[in-house]
């Protein structure tokens, strides 16, 4: 099969991209190693900051994708470039498609909450993340817990932290705990729910309108400290200990329910991709790009391209952002190679 672009990654960067570029007359595949495109959002119940569905924010991402082939269930075995600045990608199905240009919008991983050993992910069932709690939300999965009287969420769990070898912020977690905990309480409005925080980073239009409306209107207590220790008590609940930093003192607090802020990291299943292909990555193993500013999107590679949190971590509106001006970009390099 020969098309103009080859998209691998059939989240809402893919999604977004594929169908600008179908719209400018391209022949666009788009490729997807799980069995239904979408990405993390296909999992996610509410987005920030306005607790829009998520399935409804999916569904017209793939509507809007009326032309191009999607291809579910397919990984890439290898890609070589030939001479003509043609690239040959072989899938795992071993069918070949030849592109003239690649998009790579493969995303990101979230951190297994598991290796921070010391919160007690996987030994507690009342310690779960903030992936394990949309399921829950969506009513996919459940959570053993009735009436409870305290719920407590985690910050910047495997982000911000070298020692877990990730010195990025995740710049989704603060405002989607918030979110979480404001749906909790709305659930359970009898609980008390506090949120154990280093920093509060509430960046974007809106979302320190919420931090407020959190505290005010649904009275969540936010405590700046770090969880040291995570310990299983009696009747499945778990004992938190941390010092509140602002208050200088120890604290000890037993929880129903612990919520882990498990933050993005970059997608290891890329890395042999990236490598065959001579991508630049940095060294916190996402994608680098020539110039950030002004040439979105293109890599050191002639022809490759790239969008969305496969280049870090970023909200969902960056994402859909990125990847239309991407889409121009590949548009931009294909109608010079043609001339």
């Amino acid at each position: 099969m020969t098309v103009d672009v080859l998209i691998i990654g059939g989240g809402p960067a893919g999604l977004k991209s594929a169908s600008l570029l179908e719209s400018l007359g391209y022949k666009v595949v788009l490729i997807e190693k799980e069995s239904a495109v979408g990405g993390h959002i296909k999992n996610w119940d509410r987005l920030f900051p306005d607790s829009i569905d998520a399935k409804e924010v999916l569904d017209t991402l793939i509507k809007n994708v009326s032309q191009s082939t999607i291809k579910t269930d397919k990984s890439v075995k290898f890609i070589s470039k030939q001479k003509n600045s043609i690239y040959n990608t072989q899938l795992n199905s071993g069918e070949t498609i030849l592109s003239s240009a690649l998009l790579l919008t493969t995303g990101f991983s979230l951190f297994p909450a598991q290796k921070k050993e010391e919160y007690g992910y996987g030994v507690y069932d009342g310690v779960i993340t903030n992936a394990d709690l949309e399921s829950f939300f969506k009513k996919e999965s459940k959570i053993e817990i009735e009436n409870p009287s305290k719920i407590g969420f985690v910050h910047c769990v495997g982000s911000r932290d070298e020692k877990a070898g990730n010195k990025q912020c995740s710049k989704v977690c603060c405002i989607t705990a918030v979110k979480q905990a404001i749906e909790l309480k709305e659930m359970f409005p009898n609980a008390q729910i506090f949120c154990f925080y280093m920093d509060l980073r509430m960046f974007g239009r809106g979302y320190e309108d919420i931090y407020l409306k959190a505290q005010t209107e649904f009275g969540v207590r936010f405590i700046r400290g770090r969880v040291s220790e995570v310990a299983g008590s009696s009747n499945n609940k778990v004992t938190v200990k941390l010092e509140d930093t602002l208050a200088s003192k120890p604290m000890t607090i037993t929880l129903d329910l612990l919520v882990l802020m498990s933050g993005m990291i970059a997608n290891k299943s890329n890395d042999n991709m990236l490598e065959s292909l001579s991508i630049k990555m940095g060294d916190d193993g996402f994608v680098n790009i020539e110039s950030p500013i002004t040439d979105i999107g293109k890599t050191n590679i002639q022809g490759v391209f790239a969008a969305g949190s496969i280049l870090g971590p970023k909200t969902l509106p960056e994402v859909i952002g990125e990847s239309a001006s991407v889409a121009f970009a590949i548009d931009k390099y294909l109608k010079k190679n043609k001339k």
